[in-house]
Formats: structure tokens, sequence, C-alpha cells
């Protein structure tokens, strides 16, 4: 049998404690989901999710009488939080689906591991581990995980009707722990239920979707969704643009040690117009901090890599860091993609590594005079001292920032005089 009694975090007293807990009196607790199939990949564990057969209630009244914190994170949904020495345990109660329209479920607890497991999503989240660490498999689970095949539980029109997120949800899996080609019928069926996604909130389908650009290497699952036209329809504007930019992308990050960003990797992928770009952030509901990053790539000056250093400078001054360091990046990407035996490429991939580090180290100066200054010079308040001060500082800019506030109020005085 397979087991997980010899892994670090199994024997962690904590899960002991909240096992032992549920276990007691007729009750039964098993670890599900991520953390098992993470330890049967060789994968790290993060977060432990228990599945019980003890309602919610019964959890809450036995964490109280062990003296055991509980949160009622989902009542409604059979989850409750149990939380030893700081450390979260997220315990839910079997459930079956007793009605389902695509985007949310209404449960009914059960006692059935069997029918807990068949309404999950895909065969390797459908894993139980008991208290002695041995894996309870009723879908298939551990033979796909050996080949790393992602597939839904049962038929894959049903799974995706149930909840049409997990049409991205397949892809996003297949990201982070697929190998090969997907699964058929599951290609099939996302494919054929593509346009169901309309009807999801663009909350979740952005989150499923920022998940899946984090992943090390999301390249091949871009393919696959452009391939059965799921990534269209989240993504029109990829439709013209493409995902070929992807692979070299992915080589840069990780040759140069950046971590996957997946708005970079979303640039990468759409093209850099503005207009388009605030449609996107709408349509998909971004952060206003998304939105922004977006938007400062879209209009960002153009970097010509031959650029010196003085005049790169001038331009993030007036420009800002983001969006150029954006820009550097993928077309730093680009030239690295072509670079093999092409001294053209690896002589601009050498100037845009130099441009991006003095980017991302480059602090701007504070310009030493201020409108205040202006008016203490003798111009009234009004239009004409922005004038000035804007001049003032164009000059400054166009000269390095080399002259100091003596030297700029000197020249202030020859202006107003």
């Amino acid at each position: 049998m397979t087991g997980l009694a010899d892994q670090a975090w199994f024997r962690d007293p904590a899960l002991g404690q909240v096992l032992a807990l549920l276990n007691a009196d007729g009750g039964e607790g098993r670890v599900v989901g991520g953390a098992v199939r993470n330890s049967l990949m060789g994968l790290p564990v993060s977060d432990i999710d228990i599945a019980t057969t003890l309602t919610p209630e019964i959890v809450m009244e036995r964490a109280a009488a062990a003296g055991v914190k509980a949160v009622p994170t989902g009542m409604q949904h059979g989850t409750v939080t149990l939380v030893i020495d700081g450390k979260p345990f997220e315990v839910t109660t079997l459930r079956t689906d007793v009605e389902t329209d695509g985007r949310r479920a209404k449960v009914a607890f059960s006692t059935d591991w069997k029918a807990d497991a068949e309404r999950r999503d895909l065969t390797i989240n459908a894993l139980y581990a008991d208290a002695e660490g041995e894996v309870m498999d009723l879908v298939g689970g551990l033979a796909d995980i050996e080949t790393r095949n992602i597939r839904f539980i049962g038929d894959p029109a049903t799974r995706i009707a149930e909840d049409h997120l997990r049409i991205l949800r397949f892809f996003r899996f297949f990201a982070y722990y697929g190998s090969g080609r997907p699964d058929a019928e599951g290609l099939k069926a996302c494919s054929a239920a593509r346009s169901k996604l309309k009807a999801l909130s663009a909350e979740r389908v952005w989150s499923e979707l920022r998940k899946l650009l984090s992943a090390d290497d999301p390249g091949r699952a871009l393919l696959w969704m452009r391939q059965v036209a799921v990534l269209t329809e989240i993504l029109p504007e990829t439709e013209r643009w493409g995902i070929d930019a992807i692979p070299s992308l992915v080589a840069t990050e990780k040759a140069l040690g950046w971590a996957p960003d997946p708005l970079l990797r979303l640039a990468a992928i759409v093209p850099p117009d503005a207009a388009r770009l605030e449609a996107l952030a709408a349509r998909l509901r971004l952060s206003n901090a998304e939105a922004a990053t977006l938007n400062a790539w879209a209009m960002a000056a153009p970097v010509n890599d031959e650029i010196s250093s003085a005049a790169f400078e001038r331009l993030l001054y007036r420009n800002g860091t983001d969006g150029i360091t954006t820009r550097l990046k993928l077309a730093l990407a680009v030239a690295r993609g072509k670079a093999e035996g092409d001294l053209s490429e690896m002589a601009r991939t050498a100037r845009l590594i130099k441009l991006l580090q003095l980017a991302v180290n480059w602090k701007k100066p504070a310009f030493p005079v201020n409108g205040g200054d202006v008016i203490s010079a003798g111009i009234a308040s009004g239009p004409r001292v922005g004038e000035l001060l804007a001049a003032l500082e164009n000059q400054w800019v166009e000269e390095n920032f080399a002259s100091d506030r003596a030297a700029l109020l000197a020249r202030l005085q020859e202006r107003v005089q």
C-alpha cells in the first residue's frame, strides 16, 4: 500500500492532534487533496486540508472540549478551520451535490467517502490519507499521479457542467502537474463547454488564470488552451497576438533568476494597446495595481537598446521605471530566444541586460526647486509659476541632473529678471 507516514509534514504533532480529535468516538478524519497529491509527487506541501465524517457543529464542539481554537470559516459548506500552534487546518465534512448550476453548488453532508471523492474535479485531487498515512484511492488518482495525467473524475462533461471553472482548473493543474498531452476527453469537454466561462464571475476567472500564469512553465497549458479555443474565450486579445513569446520568456526567467510573474507573462501574450488593456482590466476585474502595471507598460516610451546611459536616465525620469522595465524584460526574452548563433542578437541581449540593470537599480533624483522658490523669486501665484518651474526642471534633466539647488536658484533669478 502507498503510505505517507514517513513524511515530515505528516508527523507534525499538530496534525496528529487534529486527526485524533476527529477520529475519536466513531468519527473519522483524513487528509485530502493537495497535501496528499504533492507528497506523492515529491513536491512541497503547504496547506493541509482534512475531510471528515463529522458535521461542522460536532467538529466545533469537539474542538471546544479539547481547548482547540475553531473558526467557522464556512459552516454552510461544512468547513471549520482548526488552529493548533498557529497552524490552520481546514476541516470539511464529506459532501454530496444536491444541485449545481455551473457556478455554485448546494450540498448535503455525508459519511460516504466514495461519494465525496466522486464530486471532486480531478483524480489527482481526490486522494485521502488516514491517520496512519495510508492513502485511499477511490477514483484512479494514484495511476494518474504516476503518469502525471490530468484527468477529470468520471465523465468530463458532467464535472464541467457542475462548475464551469473546472475548464480553467484542468489547464492550470496541467501547467503545474501534467506531462505529455492533456487527457483527450478532458480537452474535448473543455472545448465544447468553453462558452460557459462567460457565466462565471470575472474574479473567479482572473484568479484561476493568474494561478495558471504563475506556474513555473505555463507554456504547454497555454498552447493547448489556444488549440481548443479556450484561451481566446477568456483572452480574445491573444487571438491575433499569440503566445509564441512564452517559451523564451520562461527560459529567460530561469536563466536570470526572475520569479514567475503572471502580469509579465500576460503582457507577453497581449498587444501593448492601452485602450484594449483598459477594457481587459475592466472585464477581468483586475486590481487597480494590476491594471496600472499593464497601462504603464502600454504607455511606456519605446527603448532603443543602443541608447546612451545618460539619455536612458532622462527617459526613466520622464516616464518612470515600471513600464520601461516590463518592455525591457520582454525585449530581452525575445532577443535571447534569437541569440543562439546570431552575433547581432547576442550583442543586443547584452545591451538590454545592461539597460535593465540600470532601470532596476535607478533611483529618481529629487528636483531641488519647488513652486515656493519661484514665488520667493518674485513671481505671483498662477500659471507662470508652473511654466518657469517646468522649464527649469526640463533644463536640469537635459543636463542629467548635474546642477545643485544653488545653481538652479541662480538660474531662476536670471529667468525672472
